[in-house]
């Protein structure tokens, strides 16, 4: 299930409400999930859920300035070679290395050292450790053995980060 967030804006909550009940009342049973959904889109005045997706669809803006902080502690390589200073900035930083980590698997601290290891210059995987759970990115269990990527949807600037950092 999408867990894209739709805004809605209704400039007449007493028209729009008026029109939902009516919607609802010609109804012989309360409407599923998607068909609410529909009756909510056609009471702000849009023909379906569809087309109220589409209104408001516009791509989001990065930010553009973290991004480019992000990008000065990668080397040409795409090595990180030091430890962003901003606290945004670093959790942008970890995006690239939650990527390397395999989803929907179990993995050792020993494991995840490797993987860390391997886009670093600098020698403090501890740290990145530590903040893939901070930032949450990863969970690891109480006593530290057992370590998991957390699956989501890394956020525009996180796709933006690993796609430069690609094409360096």
């Amino acid at each position: 299930m999408s867990q894209d967030v739709t805004p809605l804006y209704v400039a007449d909550v007493s028209a729009f409400t008026k029109q939902l009940r009516k919607s609802l009342t010609e109804a012989d049973a309360l409407p599923g999930h998607a068909a609410m959904m529909a009756l909510v889109a056609k009471a702000a005045g849009y023909r379906n859920h569809q087309h109220l997706r589409a209104a408001q669809s516009t791509p989001p803006e990065l930010d553009e300035l973290a991004l480019k902080r992000a990008l000065r502690v990668f080397d040409d390589n795409g090595l990180m070679f030091r430890w962003p200073k901003w606290t945004k900035v670093q959790g942008l930083c970890l995006w690239p290395f939650w990527a390397l980590l395999p989803a929907h698997q179990d993995l050792s601290e020993k494991e995840v050292n490797a993987v860390l290891k391997q886009g670093l210059s600098f020698d403090d995987h501890v740290l990145l450790r530590r903040s893939l759970i901070d930032h949450k990115l990863a969970t690891r269990t109480i006593d530290g053995a057992v370590y998991r990527r957390i699956e989501q949807r890394p956020t525009p600037e996180a796709l933006a980060l690993m796609d430069r950092l690609k094409n360096k």
